[in-house]
C-alpha cells in the first residue's frame, strides 16, 4: 500500500487516534464541549472562545498542540483549520463560517509529476489581535494578517495583510488601509 509505505506506521497511528478524536468532536453539540475537548488534548484556547462546528485537519501531522486560540475569539460554522504548521489566533478574533486557514501544500505522493513544480511546503499561519475572516475566506499557508484587519468574504489571502488594512478578492488586495477606533 502506497499510502503506508510513504507516511509509515508511526504517523498511520497518528492519523487514527486523530480520527477518533475528531469523530468525538464532531458530535459535541455544545461550543464550551468542544473548548474543553480541545484544550485536554493539548490545545491552547483562551477564555470566553466559540468553537462552533469546525473542522481539523493533519491532527496527525502538527497534533492539536498545533493549535492556539486567544480570549473572546469566535470560529464559525464549518470553518476548516489545517494543524500540520502552526496556526494561531489571537485575542478578539472572528472566523466566519466556512473560511479556511491552511497552513501546508502538498500536490501528492512523492512521486506525483507536479512534486518538482510545487514542493510539499508547511508554514504556520497567524491571526493577529481584533481581526476578522469573512465567510468562505481562505488564508494560504505562511500568510499572516495583521491587527484588527478584515478580510472580506470570498477573500484568497496569499501574502501577508497588514493592521488595519481591508483586503478583498482573489487574490486578495488591500482596498482600505486605516486605523480602526476602538470601541469603549
Amino acid at each position: 500500500m502506497k499510502a503506508l509505505r510513504e507516511v509509515g506506521a508511526g504517523r498511520l497511528w497518528r492519523y487514527l487516534t486523530s480520527r477518533l478524536l475528531l469523530s468525538i468532536l464532531r458530535r459535541m453539540w455544545l461550543p464550551p464541549m468542544r473548548v474543553l475537548l480541545l484544550r485536554a488534548c493539548g490545545a491552547r484556547i483562551g477564555a470566553d472562545t466559540v468553537l462552533e462546528r469546525l473542522t481539523l485537519i493533519n491532527v496527525d501531522r502538527g497534533g492539536v498542540r498545533a493549535l492556539t486560540i486567544g480570549a473572546s475569539c469566535f470560529v464559525g460554522d464549518e470553518t476548516l483549520i489545517d494543524l500540520a504548521g502552526p496556526v494561531r489566533l489571537e485575542d478578539h478574533c472572528t472566523i466566519a463560517a466556512r473560511a479556511m486557514l491552511l497552513s501546508h501544500l502538498n500536490v501528492g505522493y512523492r512521486d506525483h509529476p507536479l512534486q518538482a513544480a510545487y514542493p510539499a511546503r508547511v508554514a504556520g499561519v497567524t491571526i493577529r489581535e481584533g481581526s476578522y475572516i469573512g465567510a468562505g475566506a481562505t488564508i494560504l499557508p505562511g500568510c499572516a494578517v495583521g491587527p484588527r484587519a478584515f478580510v472580506a468574504a470570498g477573500s484568497v489571502v496569499t501574502r501577508d495583510v497588514g493592521a488595519d488594512s481591508t483586503v478583498a478578492g482573489v487574490p486578495a488586495r488591500v482596498i482600505v488601509e486605516r486605523p480602526i477606533k476602538a470601541v469603549e
